[in-house]
């Protein structure tokens, strides 16, 4: 490909509660880099550009390929349901207008709804799932003007139909150069990185997106280059908090183990955060992840009445939650649990079950959203249909949802403010609080621990 270039838009521009690394298209940059040594890659991301300025950037560089990476479609809150399809057509449009490139879409938010975002946002390709050897495949076929049928994921967007190939073939083993400008900035802005160390999740929440956009099968990634990328962030930029970014952190936790045991061995002094689940876990597993630099964990607990989180396709109970909030305290790990109120089945007896066994949970943040995001080919989505509550012809694309009905907002709000803890709730200003702390107190890391209450 010598004398190709390529650019990699990341097209993410929602920075609430902060600006989130495009971690996509720094993977892709590293692999294609690895793997195509003359293709030119350059990247661009749409937090630090204006549509003016990737317009000069468009006019200017003389792009062969453009590949525009969609990590959001909205923000999945129902108290605040604006889309984002207006501004990444409006990005797309902007890369036609001023340039001939092959524009092809991927990333998170695209393969959800990979075929209405083809015929809205009208790309010549896309791809779905995951994309680093699919995208180089792509690229070498069309520079040898061969035919791209049969790449996992593909989709065409020339009006031909045919049904996309599911990816059966994962990467087990990617490195991870992090962009110069993009690390300050995000340092600078968010206080920390991230890191994938597994991709896919093998859950059943019914809700879930995960196991679409990164498929059920669990992929464990290489862990010395995970501490080698570590080592060098610390090292080279100074930079110690990264959050992992994998749907549920303590999955193979065999793998976790190794993980840890390798950081430590390191030397490396970096401090990080995750998601997890709030069951799988004793207090020698948070002893060594402690030692490793294990400083946040966000529990995707979803609802302290274990009927409902059952409901919600959990395997869990809050006597879990419980235990493993003690034991988070116990080894000085801080936690906060993200919930989902006013989902398939709450009742007001649920709710108040939820709230009284919050009760409970000591000196936890409690961050709840008000019902179910309904993303196509999730269990939910069948029982919404079932239900009436969408019909087999919608596309989901504008932000919708499940509420129970009767859900009353007002009386979750003066509930939880009535059990004296820490809830958080999306639209709440003290998010305004921890955004002054990152940017102006240089607070690094995720911060919310600073809204505990006992």
């Amino acid at each position: 490909m010598k004398g190709r270039k390529l650019l990699l838009v990341s097209a993410n521009r929602l920075a609430d509660p902060y600006p989130v690394y495009p971690i996509g298209i720094s993977y892709l940059h590293t692999y294609l880099s690895g793997h195509m040594p003359d293709l030119e890659i350059s990247m661009a991301d749409m937090n630090l550009l204006t549509i003016s300025g990737l317009a000069e950037l468009m006019k200017s560089g003389n792009f062969d390929y453009v590949g525009v990476s969609l990590r959001n479609i909205d923000g999945a809150n129902s108290l605040d349901r604006t889309s984002f399809i207006p501004g990444y057509k409006e990005i797309v449009d902007c890369i036609r207008e001023n340039s001939s490139s092959v524009i092809i879409l991927g990333g998170a938010g695209f393969s959800i709804f990979p075929e209405v975002l083809m015929s809205i946002l009208k790309p010549d390709y896309g791809i779905a799932g995951e994309g680093e050897e699919s995208l180089r495949l792509l690229l070498e076929r069309l520079d040898r003007d061969e035919n791209v049928d049969g790449i996992e994921g593909l989709i065409k967007g020339n009006g031909e139909e045919g049904k996309i190939k599911e990816h059966s073939n994962y990467l087990k083993s990617l490195e991870l150069s992090f962009n110069e400008t993009l690390s300050d900035f995000y340092w600078e802005h968010s206080g920390m990185l991230n890191i994938q160390t597994k991709r896919g999740c093998c859950y059943n929440c019914i809700y879930c997106s995960y196991p679409i956009i990164d498929g059920r099968k669990v992929r464990t990634l290489d862990t010395d280059l995970i501490v080698d990328t570590l080592a060098r962030l610390n090292r080279d930029k100074g930079i110690n908090y990264v959050f992992f970014t994998d749907s549920v952190f303590n999955i193979h936790n065999s793998y976790n183990v190794e993980l840890a045991e390798k950081i430590i061995k390191s030397g490396v002094k970096i401090n990080w955060g995750a998601y997890f689940s709030p069951h799988n876990l004793t207090d020698e597993l948070l002893e060594l992840f402690k030692q490793s630099g294990l400083k946040h964990i966000e529990f995707g607990t979803e609802s302290l009445c274990t009927e409902q989180m059952h409901r919600y396709g959990k395997n869990f109970s809050f006597e879990d939650v419980l235990l493993n909030s003690e034991r988070c305290l116990k080894h000085n790990i801080f936690y906060a649990h993200f919930l989902i109120l006013g989902g398939l089945g709450e009742s007001e007896r649920t709710l108040r079950e939820t709230m009284e066994n919050s009760k409970k949970i000591r000196f936890s943040v409690f961050f709840p959203y008000i019902g179910m995001r309904i993303y196509p080919g999730t269990p939910l989505h069948r029982i919404a249909i079932d239900m009436g509550v969408v019909s087999e012809s919608d596309t989901l694309l504008e932000p919708t949802y499940y509420i129970e009905k009767g859900f009353d907002l007002e009386l979750c709000r003066k509930l939880a403010e009535e059990t004296g803890k820490a809830w958080i709730f999306p639209d709440d200003p003290l998010f305004g609080q921890l955004d002054y702390m990152r940017t102006t107190k240089k607070k690094k890391g995720l911060i919310w621990e600073y809204l505990r209450k006992p």
